[in-house]
């Protein structure tokens, strides 16, 4: 046995040295002489197998001239019907039809020939050679595809392969992998006790809880999710309880779904940001708006994040004469643009992408010199709460000095309006990213003031809108947690009590543009964003949408675990919207206007060249010092947390 064994040792690499040497058309005229060859053959097992009257030396004589003019028709007619050009690996129902259309023309040209010559062989022979030629050249194909199958996975590592799910995918699957060289299936795993035990596509079924034991016995090293039809979230479950065996986890979707023949099931019934409100959203708030912003030119800063791309769009449906897009990041730009520029050609608005920041005040002198800004929707800021908490000195310098630089550059160039969007986050805040915004509107507040008397003489009309949470916006926690649910969870929530106020971008963009326009100058609009919602409860109704079940204290036996994390630096537990008691209906149901309090214009210029000077020093501790004292609710800190220590802030 073991002679044996090295002998068929010896012999791989030549086998296989030849099967790669061999060019398209060498193996073509391999198949073509084993067609040529079988022709023969299968006549002389016919008349085996008939019992064929055919005797005597002549007689023998006659096959033997007729065997290689049989042997050339076979390979003709292989060569006509395209035959050998089928790779072996390809072979199928269609291939084994072409060969049984080849055994009866070839059984009728045979039959025709050996007429013609006078041999007397019976009709009836001829429909058994078709039947032998058929099955032996099928097999022939059949048995070289196996051949060479062994010989690739005798040299290549094989990765063994278990299939999670006995459904129709799973088979699918199983029938493609076995002629894989590098993969073997090795057997199924499946919930459904009704197929646990049987042998399904040759390989047998077995119940999940022999998963570990069959892990190690068969050395699996892939398990693969064959269920398509199963939510997301269930199968990110199966694969995070697969992870402590040493497996690796894929799934793949169903062919139906590869060919797009199938919806996805993700896809069946997306899930909205919107469907987790509460409420209706506004759809009206556009209504009339024309008037104020057709014919305009209108400058989007931070146009390529979500709420400015938002406003750009919306801003195109009212027909401005102009749209200039501003944003200091190059790939934000391009992709707002190129996914504008053919509506707003369909529009006849011209689309001005220009690549720079709010604080740079050359650029913005000729930017509103050059393109004759009429309204100013300014969107760009640093939001990122736990970011601007690790660099403060960045923050401050772009959202508040970058906003002073925008709108004394919109004032001094007799910009109409001038429209500021500001977060809930600014109320009496306990990060740096909300006191920024407070400070930013403190800037235009003061502008403001000094604008022709709040907008009267033909001055810069200055506001700002206040609003929360954008469902669905870069950084928000819709997005965050379907991340999470797909990984099979946990989800991590800051605190099961802690509320946020949420709003749509479609609506609160909506709003913005609607209080632009009824702007008299200096008010802070505050948005109707419904009730807070809690974090938690967001949380579980993610879960359950993306199809999967929350475990938590109420649910033990949940699969999605929901985590709570604690508050990060900076967070409140519960956002407010206004810092007053004032607010009156501005002209929208969804919109309040306010006149908050703030500095004078001497106290105005000391904070900002207090902030300044800090920033240029990079004074961490002196620009928390200016912050505090201007800034009601902001208490300066010490020193960072460690992890969001970085050298110069």
């Amino acid at each position: 046995m073991q002679g044996c064994l090295m002998v068929f040792a010896s012999v791989l690499p030549p086998l296989l040295h030849l099967a790669r040497s061999l060019g398209r058309g060498q193996k073509m005229a391999v198949l073509v002489f084993i067609d040529g060859a079988l022709a023969p053959l299968a006549l002389w097992l016919a008349m085996i197998a008939q019992d064929s009257s055919l005797a005597g030396t002549g007689a023998l004589q006659g096959l033997w001239l007729f065997g290689p003019v049989l042997s050339l028709a076979a390979a003709a007619l292989a060569l006509a019907l395209g035959i050998p050009r089928a790779r072996l690996k390809s072979y199928d129902g269609a291939g084994l039809a072409r060969t049984a259309l080849h055994g009866a023309a070839l059984a009728g040209l045979g039959a025709a020939l050996a007429l013609a010559a006078g041999l007397p062989l019976p009709p009836g022979l001829w429909a058994v050679f078709t039947l032998l030629f058929v099955l032996l050249a099928a097999g022939l194909r059949l048995g070289m595809l196996r051949a060479l199958e062994a010989l690739y996975r005798s040299e290549t590592p094989v990765t063994r392969v278990l299939i999670y799910g006995a459904g129709m995918t799973g088979i699918q699957l199983v029938s493609a992998l076995k002629r894989h060289a590098a993969i073997r299936p090795v057997g199924f795993v499946d919930d459904n006790p009704g197929l646990q035990g049987l042998t399904v596509a040759g390989l047998p079924v077995h119940r999940p809880a022999r998963l570990p034991e069959i892990i190690a016995r068969q050395h699996i090293s892939r398990v693969v999710l064959a269920m398509p039809a199963l939510p997301r979230a269930r199968q990110a479950g199966i694969a995070r309880a697969l992870q402590p065996l040493g497996v690796e986890v894929q799934s793949v979707p169903s062919f139906a779904q590869m060919i797009g023949t199938e919806a996805a099931p993700d896809r069946l019934q997306p899930v909205l940001p919107g469907a987790f409100l509460g409420r209706a959203a506004v759809a009206d708030a556009l209504e009339g708006l024309a008037a104020v912003y057709a014919g305009h030119t209108v400058l989007v800063t931070g146009a390529g994040g979500t709420i400015g791309a938002e406003l750009c769009r919306q801003i195109l449906s009212l027909r401005p004469a102009r749209l200039v897009l501003l944003d200091h990041a190059e790939y934000a730009l391009y992709a707002i643009e190129r996914e504008l520029r053919p509506l707003a050609e369909e529009a006849g608005v011209v689309l001005v992408p220009v690549l720079g920041s709010v604080g740079q005040a050359a650029l913005l002198r000729r930017l509103f010199a050059a393109q004759r800004i009429d309204i100013v929707l300014h969107a760009a800021a640093y939001k990122h709460v736990p970011l601007v908490e690790a660099n403060p000195l960045a923050g401050l310098a772009n959202n508040v000095l970058g906003t002073e630089v925008l709108a004394r550059a919109a004032r001094a160039a007799g910009v109409k309006r001038f429209v500021m969007i500001s977060s809930d986050k600014a109320v009496r805040p306990t990060n740096i990213m909300g006191a920024s915004k407070r400070l930013a509107e403190i800037v235009v507040q003061d502008l403001a003031a000094r604008s022709g008397a709040q907008g009267k003489g033909g001055g810069t009309v200055f506001s700002m809108v206040r609003f929360g949470n954008v469902l669905g916006s870069s950084g928000s926690v819709i997005p965050l947690f379907q991340e999470q649910v797909a990984r099979g969870g946990p989800v991590t929530v800051t605190g099961h009590d802690v509320t946020r106020f949420f709003m749509t971008v479609e609506e609160a963009v909506a709003l913005v543009l609607r209080a632009g326009s009824l702007a008299k100058g200096g008010e802070v609009f505050l948005l109707d964003m419904g009730a807070p919602v809690r974090i938690g409860d967001l949380a579980r109704q993610v879960i359950e949408a993306m199809g999967g079940i929350p475990r938590d204290a109420a649910n033990p036996e949940g699969e999605i675990e929901i985590l709570e994390i604690g508050l990060r630096p900076g967070e409140k537990r519960h956002e407010e919207l206004l810092i007053g008691g004032n607010a009156r209906p501005a002209g929208h149901p969804k919109i309040f206007a306010a006149q908050e309090r703030f500095p004078s214009e001497v106290e105005v210029a000391a904070l900002l060249r207090g902030l300044r000077e800090a920033i240029e020093e990079e004074s961490r501790p002196r620009a928390l010092q200016v912050v505090a004292r201007w800034v009601e609710g902001y208490e300066a800190t010490g020193d960072p947390p460690p992890e969001l220590r970085l050298s110069g802030t």
